[in-house]
């Protein structure tokens, strides 16, 4: 059974769920279960750790439930999907893009167009496979004509940002580009003078704890294809993700 405390903190997010149509965190279907119906609970222990399924399920519920219906604010009509997420629910690294451009607006999958093939060569090059890591955007629906996503948009559509991160809980994370990376970071500084080391992102968990995550800016794929010179410093930023992770490093 769901604890007493756990249970009284259920209830306030489905209150704040209600009255603004988004929870500072997702809660899952079997969660409402507990509170609405007294039933017992699934993939959340007593401590407030949450398991790799119960991060599945939180995401899956925030993706059909929140982000594919919403409307919070213009990008939503004329998008043909939402774009939330993809990778694994348990990643220790988090690639995060600015928004979906015209091919994942059609797939409804981030990352999956040029820039995205770049992305999983420079995720292999790191030994890692895509499918080892989490990758989103800012924006869940593709501004016009790829544009930077306005102000108002970001900030109608961070919050589903600010859960994914809460849910995964990652190591480190990759900003791709100044727009995300400004983002994160409340900065205006340019992404030339934030890459090249790790800055402090800080969230509060899943258990109201203070969280500072890695954060490592570099440049955007798409950007790097424009500006192939520039790929040597990208491949620099990520081998420093890389060794902070403890992967092997490439051989010289």
């Amino acid at each position: 059974m769901q604890s007493k405390p756990q249970t009284q903190r259920v209830k306030r997010l489905l209150q704040a769920d209600r009255l603004f149509g988004i929870t500072s965190v997702p809660v899952p279907s079997v969660l409402r279960e507990v509170v609405d119906d007294g039933a017992k609970g699934a993939g959340v222990l007593s401590t407030g750790t949450v398991s790799v399924d119960s991060k599945r399920t939180q995401l899956d519920v925030l993706d059909r439930e929140q982000v594919r219906g919403c409307e919070k604010c213009r990008l939503c009509e004329k998008r043909t999907n939402t774009v939330f997420g993809d990778g694994d629910a348990n990643a220790r690294l988090m690639f995060i893009g600015e928004g979906p451009g015209f091919d994942e607006d059609r797939q409804g999958v981030p990352f999956v167009g040029r820039a995205g093939q770049l992305l999983n060569k420079m995720i292999a090059a790191m030994g890692l496979k895509r499918e080892d890591t989490y990758i989103c955007n800012i924006v869940k629906c593709r501004p016009p004509n790829n544009r930077d996503p306005a102000a108002d948009e970001v900030i109608a559509c961070t919050p589903y940002l600010h859960d994914q991160i809460r849910i995964i809980e990652p190591d480190v994370i990759v900003a791709l580009g100044a727009p995300a990376s400004k983002m994160l970071l409340d900065t205006q500084t340019g992404i030339g003078r934030l890459r090249g080391r790790f800055h402090d992102y800080h969230y509060t968990n899943l258990s109201d704890e203070a969280v500072s995550i890695s954060l490592m800016p570099t440049y955007h794929p798409a950007y790097l294809l424009r500006s192939p010179s520039e790929k040597k410093k990208a491949w620099d930023d990520l081998q420093m993700v890389m060794k902070l992770l403890g992967l092997p490093m490439p051989k010289r």
